[in-house]
């Protein structure tokens, strides 16, 4: 029999890395973005339950309330993990955002819901820059794309487990036709099925705070669950590549900020951002309006077009890593996403055709993301790379308050989806276009800014 070749104490504390600390980053982001699917779910109870309740406070407070908060401590949260801890900065992300999360179910009127949304979103600010500025400090350049792609498909996964999970919440203290019979689902504690969804997820977030808090290690030479002559390979490696990045002219924070390339990929992220959340928000609404399905079969249906997204972030993780480009790898998925979300305005497609369209939005504007958030560390370094990913994110994360609330508004006006769709097709397609013309990602054997932008900006 033969023996198995030895792994290298660097594989072997890659390899350690992945197990050890994925699954806890992606079982919190699993939880914190139910919370995105929730609203677009809870939204038909709560209008019916409380007063003055349309689209457009739905799309407003879970838009624009969110993300304005979330872009106040954005990037603070996002130099805390460069500069401080990540473990700590994310325990209490958590245990603040599953705690908000839960009063949500004790909103009364839209201005309640407001504020909790915009408490909401400063309570989670951080998290998402901050993972991939944690990763970071464990994954060599060679792995980044992987490693982001298994913490990403915590988008799909949360969105494949929320339908089924909240339809049984959702029932409780309503009415259902079940097999032609009205079934009457009673009250749980004095509380509604809408409330029952926020207190049932928001308590998860609590308990993994704590967790993170246990076994997140920030740096590898801090791990004690790796053999000393792994932390010492794996740090090597990693200061290896940060010398490497570094033996070029050092660019600050301050700089980085201004600089043109950064500003590029916030305004890119800001347009697939605007669709995306445009979408999501009101995807069950979009079914229900154009093919009134039952609160159950929705709940099925709503878990196809995530299976898209699972399948294209690993495939651009796997294969961007593999052939060391990214520019592609970020620009196609998300041209294919806007092409498929206006195809959505052909008249009479059937249900099937539709799912088949909405996977295909699903796949283009999730696949994506872990070949574009390996972009900024191709120039970046450090503090630099930190602060830019926070600003690339909260501002452009601002497209979530865009999308939702403009959807929600031009509903509420023209009694139509359609303009609110084209709108998000306009602003998919303009995303994928800058990262095409910026040319940063190239494979690494060219030098990277060579596309048309990227010549013109150095």
């Amino acid at each position: 029999m033969l023996a198995k070749p030895e792994t290298s104490p660097l594989d072997r504390a890659r390899g350690k890395a992945y197990r050890r600390l994925l699954p806890i980053l992606f079982a919190c982001y699993v939880v914190a973005y139910v919370d995105r699917t929730n609203v677009g779910l809870a939204k038909s109870e709560m209008v019916k339950d409380l007063p003055g309740f349309t689209d457009g406070v739905i799309g407003f407070g879970a838009g624009a309330c969110f993300f304005v908060g979330y872009l106040l401590l954005e990037i603070p949260g996002s130099l805390l993990v460069e500069k401080w801890s990540a473990r700590k900065w994310i325990c209490r992300i958590m245990l603040t955002w599953g705690v908000v999360a839960a009063l949500t179910a004790f909103v009364q009127n839209k201005y309640q819901f407001y504020g909790v949304r915009f408490l909401l979103g400063m309570a989670e600010a951080g998290f998402f820059p901050g993972v991939i500025v944690y990763l970071t400090h464990w994954f060599p350049s060679r792995d980044r794309a992987r490693a982001l792609s298994r913490f990403l498909i915590a988008t799909p996964i949360a969105q494949l487990i929320s339908p089924r999970v909240s339809y049984y919440l959702l029932r409780i203290g309503t009415d259902e036709s079940i097999g032609g019979e009205i079934v009457h689902h009673p009250l749980f504690l004095g509380l509604r099925g809408w409330q029952w969804l926020y207190i049932g997820w928001g308590l998860p977030a609590v308990a993994l705070g704590i967790v993170v808090l246990r076994y997140l290690t920030d740096k590898p030479a801090q791990a004690r669950w790796l053999d000393p002559e792994e932390r010492e390979a794996l740090t090597a490696e990693l200061e290896r590549e940060r010398l490497a990045r570094k033996s070029g002219r050092h660019m600050g924070l301050r700089e980085a900020f201004a600089n043109p390339k950064v500003l590029l990929l916030t305004l890119a992220y800001f347009c697939v951002v605007t669709g995306n959340y445009g979408y999501e928000m009101f995807l069950p609404s979009f079914l229900q309006k154009w093919y009134e399905p039952t609160k159950s079969q929705l709940s099925y249906i709503l878990m196809i077009p995530p299976v898209g997204s699972l399948v294209g972030q690993l495939f651009v993780g796997w294969n961007s890593d593999r052939t060391g480009e990214r520019r592609l790898h970020t620009a196609i998925p998300i041209y294919v996403g806007g092409a498929a979300l206006a195809l959505t305005l052909v008249q009479g497609l059937s249900l099937p055709a539709m799912l088949l369209l909405f996977t295909a939005v699903a796949l283009g504007l999730k696949a994506y993301l872990p070949a574009f958030w390996s972009l900024p560390s191709l120039f970046l370094t450090e503090a630099a790379a930190a602060g830019s990913i926070g600003l690339i994110n909260s501002v452009g994360n601002l497209g979530g308050a865009v999308g939702p609330t403009l959807v929600g508004a031009v509903s509420d006006a023209t009694g139509s989806y359609k303009w609110g769709i084209a709108y998000l097709s306009l602003s998919i397609a303009t995303a994928a276009t800058i990262i095409v013309l910026l040319g940063l990602g190239r494979k690494q054997s060219k030098p990277e800014g060579d596309g048309p932008l990227g010549e013109v900006l150095g």
